[in-house]
């Protein structure tokens, strides 16, 4: 299935975004100088736990793919790196169906080139926002079965978005949709794992003009509220393995991460 056409939007060169930022951190090429600004900025940490994320994502969907899980809803896309979920899944389950969503309008320039499925299964995109989750699951909807489980992937997403924009809520509402035996995946930077450099770390993306809402672990841990977590839980990223080999050791980059079912 293809990318669905979508008007174009304008891109913002004069102001960095998560997308861009976080795709220099991977040592992408998809991005601006106001978005290396911002990165060049970051504590050397930084690189480590962005790459550390995606690491996880990639045990993750590859563990719920061998449960047998075949759709997935991923919130937060960033800038395609492969491997991209959908490739991820499809090796596993070729007719898998993966949506992705982002806020920015480079992500979908790039998603109608490399994030194309395989012909058994299907891929589709849409330009949105997590902040309006009806929105999303209505698009979802033309191409996701929610009568049968989904897997909601939230990928560092949730940090950029404040108590005051209820981001609790937004994943409550988010995971009501979803029937018994669903999935969410999510990864959150931690506030409470290396509180000094944390604070670095939000006080230079807000230079950038991008505000985040690193948590505690009670508060990452209660976006999982009425979910039964897989094993090992709530861990820093590095130590959620799921099947995968365990990797070489090196100091976690504090990123909280975890897998939980529907009941």
């Amino acid at each position: 299935m293809p990318i669905s056409p979508q008007p174009s939007s304008p891109i913002d060169t004069s102001r960095a975004h998560p997308a861009r930022v976080y795709d220099w951190l991977l040592g992408g090429k998809d991005n601006y100088p106001v978005d290396e600004a911002v990165g060049e900025k970051l504590p050397p940490e930084a690189r480590d736990a962005a790459r550390q994320n995606r690491q996880f994502m990639n045990r993750a969907a590859a563990w719920l793919a061998a449960q047998g899980v075949d759709q997935f809803l991923d919130i937060g896309t960033g800038i395609p790196t492969e491997p991209n979920l959908h490739q991820i899944v499809q090796e596993i389950v070729p007719s898998a169906k993966v949506v992705y969503t982002d806020n920015d309008p480079i992500v979908l320039r790039h998603a109608e080139a490399l994030l194309i499925s395989r012909p058994e299964g299907a891929t589709d995109y849409i330009q949105a926002d997590v902040r309006d989750p009806e929105a999303i699951v209505r698009h979802a909807r033309h191409v996701l079965d929610f009568d049968r489980p989904v897997a909601l992937s939230l990928i560092a997403l949730m940090h950029f978005i404040t108590d005051e924009q209820d981001a609790h809520g937004i994943v409550r509402a988010l995971m009501d949709t979803l029937p018994s035996g669903s999935y969410l995946i999510l990864s959150h930077a931690a506030s409470d794992v290396y509180p000094e450099l944390a604070a670095q770390v939000v006080a230079e993306y807000a230079k950038g003009g991008i505000r985040l809402a690193f948590r505690s672990r009670p508060e990452v841990e209660r976006f999982f509220d009425g979910l039964d977590l897989v094993s090992p839980g709530l861990v820093t990223s590095t130590r959620w393995l799921g099947s995968a080999p365990a990797p070489e050791p090196e100091p976690d980059a504090g990123i909280y991460a975890g897998v939980a079912r529907v009941r």
